[in-house]
């Protein structure tokens, strides 16, 4: 990340130190190596919803 960052600011990019504090490489976990998203829609719908099946 320390890399990507320094890159954008290099870029020209307005990189602001209160956003990368913010960032966490442990928030991936739904990314997978191929760069391919996965979510458990029970999770984001909530364990109650139905699906409109």
């Amino acid at each position: 990340m320390d890399a990507a960052i320094t890159e954008l600011r290099a870029d020209g990019f307005d990189v602001r130190d209160e956003d990368v504090a913010r960032l966490s490489p442990f928030v991936g976990h739904h990314v997978n190596v191929l760069g391919r998203c996965s979510f458990n829609l029970s999770e984001l719908r909530g364990k109650d919803a139905v699906d409109d099946e």
